[in-house]
């Protein structure tokens, strides 16, 4: 049987990790083990930041619906909590961009969820 050597397949690997790790500083980006630590916290820190990215966005819809009922004279916590009593739907992303872009729909939500 014929001996199979598998330098293709380490290289191929070898290469892929060095891809990922283009850019980086010093030998991360040359030296094959430097490298393959380097990418997996990489990835370790891409995964948090996706997660990070959700809980951020979500506080800033807070903070904006929040200034826009401090203008009205409404509590942000009595607010949601009258929209889930009158079952109105909307989450904080859409009632953001509301406040933020169409002012006047925004009015129009706070007073049907007033009455």
């Amino acid at each position: 049987m014929v001996r199979v050597s598998s330098g293709p397949a380490t290289r191929n690997k070898h290469r892929k990790v060095l891809d990922l790790a283009k850019g980086y500083w010093m030998s991360r980006s040359k030296q094959f083990s430097k490298a393959q630590e380097a990418v997996l916290h990489a990835g370790e820190y891409a995964f948090a930041g996706r997660k990070l990215k959700k809980r951020d966005l979500r506080r800033l819809w807070i903070t904006r619906v929040s200034a826009a009922l401090k203008q009205k004279g409404v509590k942000y916590s009595l607010f949601i909590h009258w929209m889930k009593v009158k079952k109105i739907t909307l989450d904080r992303k859409i009632l953001s961009q509301l406040a933020l872009d169409y002012p006047q729909a925004f009015d129009k939500i706070v007073e049907q969820v007033k009455k």
